[in-house]
């Protein structure tokens, strides 16, 4: 496989999954296992291009920020927005200062998909008999529904979904949401919001780290791979989330459950069974032997030589 189709699979992967609630992380770590290990640098880089890509969507609300804002309710709204970035950035600062990394294998995105999509099936469940009455059950579509109670929730759901890979950062904030009692559409929204400093200055801080500790990385890095990935994942992430923005106000999350446990649980088999294992090259298969190793299989056979 050529370095520009690698490129393009991981920008058109990376696109669909950064902003829909299915984990873009857990995506590219499945993808990794048959594709070639890009770099921290890379995964960054990408991911900054396709958060800046949906920006445009948002117009409307940024144009509130600025040109409304005597409004006592768009002044709070903005603030909230606030309040969760600073909650996740403190929370991730803290994590990178500790040594925290984030694990590389298989098994823990299947957990996390399995359990990210069994609740969105039985918060929706809940939510369907809850709203069936109307009246105070209803949703809630207004931004000053958007309490403090419900930025610190997603302050800390990004920070759930940074430290558990395929929990998806999306995903965990808007089901807090719905719990909540917001709307679909509000607590898309919002998530966006909240997600988009929170990637944009990760990822800035990533880039100036790479830029000021390691030169001879950023001349090694293939950036003919970054661009083409950028560029395909600003595209399609773009069109992701205008769909999904549309797609929310008049459906539930049950199909991205449904999704996240069908995808869980192949990836579960797909680890269980060791001999269900795709054609890889040598070094893709030291990689990925130890995901099966460490987690499921037997030690009598763990010497290595079942790979």
């Amino acid at each position: 496989m050529t370095d520009s189709l690698t490129a393009v699979i991981l920008g058109v992967i990376e696109g669909i999954t950064e902003f829909l609630p299915i984990s873009s992380t857990g995506h590219l770590l499945i993808a990794e296992q048959w594709l070639p290990h890009q770099t921290d640098l890379f995964n960054v880089v990408i991911q900054t291009g396709a958060v800046l890509a949906v920006i445009p969507l948002f117009h409307k609300r940024f144009h509130q920020f600025i040109f409304n804002w005597a409004d006592p309710a768009v002044r709070d709204y903005f603030f909230k927005i606030v309040a969760a970035f600073v909650i996740t950035g403190a929370g991730g600062y803290a994590l990178e200062k500790r040594g925290f990394k984030l694990p590389e294998k298989l098994f823990p995105v299947a957990i996390a998909l399995l359990t990210g999509g069994v609740l969105f099936l039985i918060v929706e469940g809940w939510l369907g008999k809850r709203q069936r009455g109307g009246g105070e059950n209803a949703p809630r579509n207004d931004i000053k529904h958007v309490t403090w109670t419900v930025a610190i929730a997603v302050g800390l759901g990004q920070l759930i979904a940074a430290v558990f890979p395929g929990s998806s950062r999306s995903g965990t904030t808007i089901l807090f949401m719905l719990i909540l009692g917001l709307s679909r559409p509000l607590a898309t929204e919002y998530s966006f919001l909240v997600s988009i400093p929170t990637m944009l200055a990760a990822g800035g801080y990533k880039i100036f780290e790479a830029f000021h500790h390691g030169a001879g990385a950023m001349q090694d890095e293939n950036w003919k791979m970054v661009v083409i990935a950028t560029l395909v994942a600003a595209v399609v992430s773009f069109i992701a989330v205008k769909w999904l923005l549309h797609y929310v106000q008049t459906h539930t999350f049950i199909a991205f459950g449904l999704y996240r446990i069908i995808i869980g649980g192949a990836i579960l088999w797909f680890v269980i069974q060791p001999g269900a294992k795709p054609s890889l090259d040598h070094g893709q298969i030291h990689a990925f032997a130890p995901v099966i190793v460490q987690h499921l299989v037997p030690v009598q056979f763990a010497d290595g030589k079942i790979f």
